[in-house]
């Protein structure tokens, strides 16, 4: 009667939505969840009945983010459509039971497959891929428990035929790549703890039976990811052996990401001296270690590369000019730039460089010249900073990268050098950034619009001009570069932070607010801006960023008090795209005017908030939880009690599991000796995403797997 009505009004007003074209039609709908459109929307009319199975919306269904799918759905879908699907992602689908795999089997085409994060046993793979004959490229995880040897001869027919996969490892093993005998492209995220939760050590050697050899000879493409711990580290050197014994001929793509200290073996090193020889890469990521004091970039070859990242190396801007760019070669092949902790990457040498000296802008210059299609660049984790050399700024010189979608940078290199010299403006309100519980602090007052901003004179500043200058960025990261997250991986949480870099002391509200300049932003992250004295500038990007999904603020302004709190809540309420909200502030107080703000905030799907000392207002919390209906993680850890925080979550979870099957609940204090165990219980998904803070620009190969 609904659809009727609508329709009827529609006819009134001479506009019919039945009136477009089907193509018209098949790219509306397009964009609505592929469980809807054949659970309810092809239920409306004929019409409607024919698009909705259109090959074009079947071909390919995404359920990775689909947060109210569930068991009963999967089942319909996959009998209403499994023949007609070819590509299927399950990717962190972590709420369905194992048992909704089983259904997959009636996708009998399938030619692509991920499941990471879903929960699947040895038997219920085998089952599954035995079906699936066309199957070509998967991802799944390998849990404890897993025991290959239960894999049948159909299943592993099946993966002799797989050329992409995807294996997260939470135990020491070599998962299904010694049955994928035709890898080309190979992507492992070793995830494996260093103790078992009955804190018994690990090791990383493999059990008996599980030292078949992979097969690596018709790899392209190798890809290894680690989280902290020595067990990750010996568990890549096993899959790595084999590498190092025969070198794939058609390699294009090496690339290694693990934190701290990896240090380079014989076997290794023989690994990288035979890639020198005998290959041409087009993308290329390794250890610090092992790029450090050697010679070894000087002596490998690249074909046309998208891809490089020396993040966390010692890597100087002279050898990153000769040895990598070949003093200024044409690279306009290379899309993707890490540079993240690389202190040095921008002066012409290191060993008698301090990491506060100014930067050498012919080097950049020489960058960009030569790199001028970069779409990802990271140069975050490092004090750049700008001589007094006029056009020579670093903001001016990046002004030149037209085709950037997303940018990393430091706090410290977007000041105005005339600025930072300077002493930071000071207000009778502004006290020093300590970590006093009780700061007095009198009432701010901000503008309200652009308009009173250009009053202050920023549009003179060189980050304005920068941020006009990229009109088509999505993701911006402005980090400080002594900034340290409160909740690092693994480990206790952080109680102390580094002080700010003094040239970023004069970094604040007029920085933030030339952020507003960019219409498509779709991701900001702002941390450690020390002079931030009210947040103005997040109102106007609240109202000019309107395609906003993600935000995560972390230590803005004085530690002592949240001063940036009004602002907040009145950005908030103009974000009605955002999805996923981040703060990090000590003593940050979630209560009901905060809550109430959120709430404006329809579209909100995860919320996480760590702040030492915080407190929150349980009742606010409940009543937020209910009005923003799409909602499915909460992550709070604050100062509160242990009792506090356990009977808040129990009411979350009691409240509103039911109706929200990917509820993802965690409120815990901050500083408890437990905290890791706690953290180890939460989805990867969300861990990966927001919980954990990280630079995400750059930090892996674009469209490196869906």
């Amino acid at each position: 009667q609904e659809v009727v009505s609508e329709e009827s009004e529609e006819e009134s007003n001479g506009v019919n939505l039945m009136e477009f074209s089907d193509e018209i039609l098949l790219h509306i709908l397009s964009y609505v969840p592929c469980t809807d459109l054949v659970l309810n929307v092809r239920r409306t009319c004929r019409k409607l009945a024919t698009l909705c199975l259109d090959k074009s919306l079947t071909h390919t269904v995404l359920l990775q983010k689909d947060y109210k799918v569930n068991k009963d759905k999967v089942k319909q879908l996959m009998r209403d459509i499994g023949k007609e699907i070819y590509q299927l992602n399950m990717a962190g689908c972590y709420w369905l039971p194992s048992s909704t795999i089983d259904h997959v089997t009636r996708c009998k085409n399938l030619v692509k497959l991920s499941l990471s994060g879903c929960h699947i046993t040895s038997l219920r793979l085998s089952k599954m891929l035995s079906t699936l004959q066309h199957l070509r490229s998967l991802a799944i995880d390998v849990n404890p428990g897993f025991d290959a040897s239960q894999l049948s001869s159909e299943c592993k027919a099946t993966l002799s035929r797989v050329l992409e996969l995807k294996q997260t490892l939470y135990t020491p093993s070599y998962g299904v790549v010694p049955c994928c005998t035709s890898l080309e492209k190979l992507l492992l995220y070793f995830e494996i703890l260093d103790r078992s939760r009955e804190g018994f050590m690990l090791s990383g050697q493999l059990m008996v039976g599980e030292s078949n050899v992979p097969h690596y000879q018709n790899l392209r493409i190798f890809y290894a990811r680690l989280a902290p711990g020595y067990v990750n580290q010996e568990v890549v050197r096993l899959y790595l052996a084999v590498l190092s014994d025969r070198t794939p001929e058609n390699l294009h793509a090496f690339l290694i990401s693990a934190p701290g200290s990896f240090a380079e073996t014989g076997a290794t090193k023989n690994l990288l001296d035979s890639m020198a020889r005998n290959v041409r890469l087009d993308a290329l990521q390794l250890p610090k270690a092992w790029i450090n004091g050697s010679g070894l970039l000087q002596h490998l070859k690249f074909n046309n590369p998208f891809y490089f990242s020396f993040s966390r190396c010692t890597l100087s801007g002279g050898h990153l000019i000769q040895r990598v760019i070949n003093g200024g070669k044409d690279l306009k092949s290379l899309t993707s730039l890490n540079l993240s902790g690389c202190v040095h990457c921008l002066a012409p040498e290191s060993l008698f460089r301090k990491a506060e000296d100014d930067i050498d802008s012919s080097i950049l210059e020489s960058l960009v010249v030569s790199c001028c299609n970069l779409r990802h660049l990271n140069l975050s984790a490092a004090h750049h900073h700008s001589s007094e050399s006029i056009g020579n700024h670093l903001c001016q010189l990046l002004s030149r990268l037209k085709h950037l979608l997303s940018l990393a940078l430091p706090v410290c290199s977007i000041t105005d050098v005339a600025a930072s010299v300077e002493k930071p403006p000071t207000a009778p309100n502004l006290v020093p950034q300590t970590f006093g519980r009780k700061v007095r602090i009198g009432v701010q007052t901000y503008p309200k619009n652009l308009a009173d901003q250009a009053n202050q004179k920023i549009e003179s500043s060189v980050f304005w001009a920068l941020m006009g200058s990229l009109r088509f960025l999505e993701t911006l990261e402005i980090i400080g570069s002594s900034f340290s997250s409160a909740m690092p991986r693994n480990e206790p949480a952080i109680r102390n932070s580094l002080p700010p870099c003094v040239r970023a002391q004069s970094v604040g509200d007029s920085e933030v607010a030339a952020i507003s300049q960019l219409t498509y932003l779709q991701s900001l992250t702002l941390a450690q801006l020390p002079n931030i004295l009210t947040g103005s500038g997040l109102v106007n990007i609240g109202l000019q960023c309107q395609h906003l999904r993600t935000l995560s603020l972390a230590n803005l302004g004085m530690m002592g008090k949240v001063v940036y709190m009004s602002a907040l809540m009145d950005m908030l309420k103009h974000c009605k795209c955002l999805r996923d909200l981040r703060l990090e502030q000590p003593y940050f107080c979630a209560g009901a005017q905060f809550f109430q703000a959120l709430s404006h905030c329809s579209s909100l799907q995860r919320l996480c908030i760590v702040s030492r000392s915080g407190t929150l207002q349980s009742d606010a919390v409940m009543s937020f939880m209910a009005n923003c209906l799409e909602v499915i993680m909460c992550h709070m850890f604050v100062g509160e009690s242990l009792t506090v925080c356990k009977n808040l979550q129990q009411s979350i979870v009691r409240s509103f599991q039911a109706e929200r099957p990917a509820l993802n609940v965690v409120i815990f204090p901050l500083l408890h000796e437990d905290l890791t165990e706690v953290i180890r219980d939460v989805p990867m998904r969300h861990l990966d995403e927001i919980t954990l803070f990280k630079s995400r620009v750059a930090e892996e190969p674009p469209n490196l797997w869906w």
